[in-house]
């Protein structure tokens, strides 16, 4: 029970660092090159982006179990991305800052079945300059950013925004 108030505080106090680092310089925007990184997934598979996913457009969800709209927002997703992965679409989930058996009880509770990338010290979270969550950034085929969404957002919106991407 203590474990996720833990890693919230953990969570926050690196992004309050971030925050404060002059130095980052990661506002993401659309039309900016999705970063690069490399993670781990649920199943310890390593996992390189954009590598591993080049020319597909892709969707990258930055969540945590502890984000009151992240369960909901991830099972409609979810919908959206069995409507449109025969059309390249790609959908992965990374979690920000908790540890693989908190990512792999919540992604089973919720049923997901896109892939989800562990982020347990929040370095990729950073990497995208990730302020809250949840955040999603929709990457065209190209490598670039073409739309983001901060904070909560609904199914149409999710729908609309991946139909452009895929255009």
């Amino acid at each position: 029970m203590l474990r996720k108030p833990l890693a919230l505080l953990s969570f926050l106090a690196a992004l309050a660092l971030t925050a404060c680092d002059e130095g980052n310089t990661n506002r993401l925007n659309t039309g900016d090159i999705a970063p690069a990184f490399a993670a781990s997934s649920l199943g310890a598979v390593p996992f390189r982006f954009p590598d591993d996913l080049r020319g597909q457009p892709v969707v990258i969800r930055f969540w945590a179990d502890w984000c009151r709209f992240c369960e909901g927002e991830m099972k409609a997703i979810e919908r959206v991305w069995q409507r449109h992965k025969d059309q390249g679409l790609m959908v992965i989930a990374v979690n920000a800052g908790q540890n693989r058996q908190d990512v792999a009880a919540f992604i089973s509770k919720i049923g997901v079945t896109y892939p989800a990338l562990l982020d347990e010290k929040a370095a990729i979270s950073r990497q995208y300059g990730v302020v809250a969550l949840p955040t999603t950034y929709f990457v065209g085929a190209d490598g670039r950013i073409r739309g983001k969404v901060l904070g909560e957002a609904d199914e149409a919106t999710f729908e609309r925004l991946t139909v452009d991407l895929l255009k």
